[in-house]
């Protein structure tokens, strides 16, 4: 759903800059309590899995295709915050490298797909994973739920957008079914992925999953009268701290994946119009489109200019893409973890206030 320059009028346009500046801000004094010397490069794994996902389009109607947002991954994956800005740099890479989605259409861009979505999958994550049993299953379950929902209201969110800013007359009503409508379906593809994506993280490294950290163990039953209790407090072990394992193989397992499928599989992805494209076009809402600013880019519409093969083109494109994802990713989070090591950000010694 990348909103191209022309469907959201200026004054819009810049507003829902404002607040995608204001939301990356928050995120990122936020991501200093989520990142550490681990996690900040399985952020920018993370980004990276996400731009080469965004790459296949799945069929989900006659003619219509989808994608994954990845709002909801991210989020389960690494956090609430960190996953803003994962889908930032993501969007806005996108955005000036392959003329995907509008320049002066970015702060909607980044408050549809990447504030809404999150907000969105993380809530509803929280309050399933609060009510069913402490259980992989039911994890991976809630992701799926949460993935499901979040894409349907980020058309919301963009319909919303679209009633007070679009550049052309139409029903918003008509605007409202069919956005909503479409984006179920790929709601559905997208819950499919995030699910199979956090099931498998969980099978491997449930340590590495923000979402569930401390929320899979249940506590220690007794069975007392043929009735299972907890157990005393006094009559716990306690267990001793984890050890940390390294998470360089599965830093490269992910990257080697990421690269895979956006220089091999998205040759096979589908070509037709994504959910927004095909509404756009049946709805009359891309009659003031503009041109693209990146238009020019040798790597416009994932592609690499004067390559005239285009399995070769496309995937040499996914596979700069990614890379340019993981290192600047990598590199945002990597400043953000160390950050939070400066000693102004460091707990204050009570003894010292109180002195």
């Amino acid at each position: 759903m990348h909103v191209p320059d022309g469907f959201i009028d200026a004054p819009v346009s810049v507003a829902a800059g404002v607040f995608a500046a204001g939301a990356v801000a928050v995120s990122l004094r936020g991501a200093r309590r989520e990142l550490d010397e681990r996690t900040a490069p399985l952020a920018g794994l993370v980004a990276a899995f996400i731009f080469a996902v965004q790459m296949l389009n799945f069929p989900v109607a006659a003619g219509t295709s989808g994608h994954l947002m990845g709002g909801a991954l991210a989020a389960i994956l690494v956090g609430p915050y960190t996953a803003v800005l994962c889908l930032s740099v993501v969007l806005l890479l996108q955005g000036i490298f392959f003329a995907d989605g509008g320049l002066t259409a970015l702060g909607v861009n980044i408050t549809v797909m990447g504030v809404v979505t999150v907000v969105v999958a993380y809530a509803v994550f929280r309050l399933l994973t609060g009510l069913l049993p402490r259980t992989r299953r039911s994890a991976t379950a809630s992701a799926f739920v949460a993935a499901l929902v979040s894409v349907p209201a980020s058309a919301a969110a963009f319909t919303l957008l679209y009633w007070i800013g679009g550049t052309t007359d139409i029903p918003i009503g008509k605007v409202f079914t069919a956005m909503v409508g479409v984006h179920v379906l790929i709601g559905i593809g997208e819950a499919i992925i995030t699910a199979l994506t956090v099931g498998a993280v969980l099978a491997v490294r449930p340590d590495l999953v923000h979402g569930v950290q401390g929320s899979l163990a249940a506590p220690l039953k007794l069975r007392i009268d043929g009735e299972l209790v907890d157990a005393p407090a006094a009559t716990r072990d306690p267990e001793p701290a984890p050890a940390r394992r390294s998470t360089r193989g599965f830093w490269i397992t992910g990257l080697v994946s990421a690269f895979l499928l956006a220089g091999v599989v998205s040759f096979y992805a589908s070509a037709n119009p994504d959910g927004l494209e095909r509404v756009a076009a049946d709805q009359g809402i891309d009659e003031k489109v503009e041109e693209h600013g990146a238009a020019d880019s040798p790597l416009a519409d994932y592609g690499v200019g004067d390559i005239e093969n285009a399995r070769l083109s496309g995937g040499l494109a996914g596979v700069i893409g990614v890379s340019a994802t993981v290192v600047v990713g990598t590199g945002v989070f990597w400043v953000i973890r160390r950050r939070r090591e400066e000693p102004g950000d460091a707990p204050r010694d009570r003894d010292h206030e109180n002195a």
